[in-house]
């Protein structure tokens, strides 16, 4: 087997991983804290997913997808979470009770100014988390920079090195420290075995690349990868009885869990499939099934953290945009601009819609066709950062230059 890698490469990528679409990594961050982001890649179609059920516009724009209003006697009508907004049936058991426990806040009207409806441009804006003019650095992440930022604190030491439980490392998180990574998908074992490990490490072995030690990079990172991974395999083996794992984001998130728990508490994970521009459904369908495997794979997170650490965790849920609000010839909806974002945990202020609003009508629409964007989403997380890590406005504008956080009181 031929090997052609160049040295970040072969850090970044050096175990692999495929869970369900998705990838996570993660680096040590304040001591007793916890963050998880997730990125919906493809754009989710929020609107039915915490829907404005109630709303006659809603049901005209959509008349092959809406979701019925809530209905006691109806299981696959929609939940009730206030009086304009609703909940997707599918998230009845894992989702439902986070909101009834006020663990959980949605956030409409919110994303990105990039205009530009092109998946890959819009990830990559969110990614940077730059100012959207002017000149970009494609080699910093947002979470790469915070990561860096928390290291610089004397009081939030970055202690015990980096992990990626990823293929290779997304643009948000470069820029911040070296990252080995781990494998979590597969059939329950390692990618990388014996053999390409001591491969591996003599590809390094003596090397230096400016003033970092690659050799004791790749080492600590193996290291790292050995610890995690008999963490893991050691909790699913009691909690399974010997049963194979489920397939799915759920055992992946599980397993993410199982690691933050004890380990890493600064984390990001995508999920790839939400293009639901074809037979997209409603109640049930391509959509339903997916946003059920993602509100499964959130309380499994959640449940393997344990309530000690979910108490001190904040997870968001983003996605690189919208869906037009009605939906298109084919039973699906197409590219947008305003999502609606998700910030749970058992640190978060939830229970309600947070942020400013307004009432969905053809007149609202952005572009007559799709939710505006009112939350910026640099001001959201930085305003949650600045809460949850005590980051002050100097260290804020390192990682979200030139956005105020927003003050939405979710922690």
């Amino acid at each position: 087997m031929t090997f052609v890698l160049d040295r970040r490469s072969a850090l970044a990528g050096a175990t692999g991983l495929a869970l369900l679409g998705g990838r996570a990594m993660a680096v040590p961050a304040a001591p007793g804290t916890r963050f998880l982001l997730v990125f919906l890649r493809g754009a989710y179609d929020a609107a039915n997913v915490i829907a404005p059920a109630s709303n006659a516009f809603y049901h005209e724009a959509r008349p092959t997808l809406a979701l019925a209003p809530p209905d006691p006697a109806n299981p696959q009508a929609a939940l009730p979470l206030d009086a304009d907004w609703s909940l997707h049936p599918a998230l009845r058991d894992s989702i439902a009770p986070l909101w009834a426990s006020r663990q959980i806040a949605f956030v409409p009207f919110a994303g990105t100014d990039d205009m530009s409806r092109s998946h890959f441009e819009t990830q990559d804006s969110i990614e940077m988390g730059q100012p959207i003019v002017g000149q970009r650095h494609y080699g910093s992440g947002f979470m790469g920079r915070l990561a860096t930022t928390l290291g610089a604190n004397p009081d939030r030491a970055n202690r015990g090195g980096t992990i990626a439980f990823s293929d290779t490392l997304p643009l948000v998180m470069r820029g911040g420290p070296m990252i080995p990574n781990l494998a979590l998908g597969g059939n329950g074992k390692q990618v990388i075995d014996d053999g390409e490990t001591a491969m591996i490490a003599a590809m390094y072995r003596g090397q230096h690349l400016g003033g970092v030690d690659l050799d004791g990079a790749v080492h600590a990172g193996f290291t790292a990868r050995d610890t995690v991974w008999h963490t893991i395999d050691d909790e699913m083996r009691a909690s399974g009885r010997g049963a194979i794992a489920a397939r799915g984001f759920e055992a992946a998130a599980t397993r993410i869990g199982l690691v933050m728990r004890d380990k890493y508490n600064l984390a990001f994970v995508d999920v790839g499939g939400w293009d639901t521009h074809v037979n997209q459904g409603g109640a049930t369908g391509q959509l339903a099934g997916r946003i059920g495997e993602l509100g499964r794979g959130l309380s499994a997170y959640a449940t393997a953290l344990g309530p000690d650490a979910w108490h001190q965790s904040v997870v968001i849920v983003v996605s690189e945009f919208g869906r037009t609000f009605r939906e298109n010839g084919n039973r699906g909806t197409d590219h947008g601009h305003g999502s609606i974002y998700w910030v749970m945990g058992g640190a978060v202020s939830g229970g309600r819609m947070v942020g400013p609003q307004v009432r969905i009508a053809p007149e609202t629409l952005n572009q007559n066709r799709d939710l505006p964007v009112l939350t910026d989403y640099r001001a959201l997380i930085g305003g949650v950062w600045q809460r949850q890590y005590g980051l002050n406005r100097a260290q804020l504008d390192t990682v979200f230059p030139g956005v105020a956080p927003a003050r939405l009181n979710l922690i």
